[in-house]
């Protein structure tokens, strides 16, 4: 594909703003707007001249007239609007998590099959500091990687005065997930550590709940084995008060020749500090949008990989269904 990439967007919620300026940064003509409530797709399409709006995926495939998707809605509405777009021949740009089990998302990639380019938008691993680490560990700084330890903490189902936790009132939908912490945000921090560590293995997994009236956790700890023996540790508390209550990450990986340490906005190397690298997060949030949105623009024009295709993607889905299994709690619908 080498002509300017039309593109339609479907679910018109909250991180639709940085889907849409990310494909404005990537030449992409916005050419159609859809979603349940009119009114999101209006205010979006107000934001950036889009005045071809829907409340149904399925008329608007059948109006046509693009040759992407970014499905952007709630994760019930994937595999639905991907089989419209296979069914259409249109390439698919798919939020995260795929789909809600491995077996679904088995019979969703099966059904697409080779028919449309299929990528999944699992764009953490493409923030700027993971960029940053990624560099190092290409650049041999720190040596072959031995130990990975990755962590978050957030303050954001902590109760505040109206009793309303932050998460809960950004994302009322959490209320309703018997699987919330692993399946919503560290899915993003297990697919960094598969990005950073090769092939994985959850050995061990304990989840808790300590928010009060949560279905699903909201802590986690996981245990993983990687190869030649690589141990790597992943840890989550979204209850953590003195924290900020969107979390922040905390991520060392340690080297047979050095150590790399990244706190919160800052990444260095242990014992020469002096390498300090600090980014401005909240400034640079839009970046790991703009990135892989370039990444699937580049595929489709150059016929390169996806770096998050949908078969690379599988492997994190598999990975964090296996995290609950390990605990004990395996959920199939």
């Amino acid at each position: 594909m080498t002509d300017g990439l039309r593109v339609a967007l479907v679910g018109c919620g909250l991180i639709s703003l940085y889907h849409l300026r990310a494909w404005q940064a990537a030449g992409a003509e916005i050419v159609a707007l859809c979603d349940i409530d009119l009114a999101k797709a209006e205010a979006r399409g107000a934001e950036f001249g889009v005045t071809r709006l829907h409340t149904d995926a399925a008329e608007m495939f059948r109006q046509g007239g693009f040759d992407a998707v970014d499905i952007a809605a709630s994760v019930g509405a994937h595999a639905p609007v991907a089989r419209m777009a296979a069914d259409h021949g249109v390439h698919i740009m798919c939020q995260k998590p795929l789909t809600e089990t491995v077996a679904e998302a088995e019979e969703l990639i099966a059904y697409v099959g080779e028919r449309v380019r299929f990528m999944v938008h699992e764009n953490y691993r493409f923030r700027p500091h993971y960029m940053t680490v990624r560099r190092w560990i290409a650049e041999d700084r720190i040596g072959t990687v031995r130990h990975v330890q990755i962590s978050c903490r957030g303050s954001g189902l902590c109760p505040r005065e109206d009793n309303v936790p932050f998460l809960i009132e950004r994302q009322p939908y959490l209320t309703g997930f018997r699987r919330n912490l692993v399946f919503e945000t560290m899915i993003h921090h297990l697919d960094v550590l598969r990005c950073l560590c090769g092939p994985l293995k959850v050995i061990a997994a304990r989840l808790n709940t300590l928010a009060e009236g949560l279905p699903g956790e909201d802590t986690a700890a996981i245990l993983l084995q990687g190869r030649d023996g690589l141990i790597a540790t992943a840890d989550g508390c979204l209850v953590a008060p003195g924290y900020p209550e969107l979390h922040g990450d905390r991520l060392e990986v340690i080297g047979a020749k050095g150590t790399i340490v990244m706190e919160l906005n800052k990444t260095y190397l242990v014992g020469a500090e002096e390498t300090a690298e600090e980014v401005d997060l909240p400034g640079r949030y839009q970046e790991c949008f703009d990135t892989i949105m370039a990444d699937f623009v580049r595929g489709l024009r150059q016929g390169t990989e996806f770096e998050t295709d949908r078969l690379d993607n599988l492997e994190t889905l598999r990975l964090m269904e296996s995290v609950y299994q390990a605990a004990g709690l395996e959920i199939t619908e």
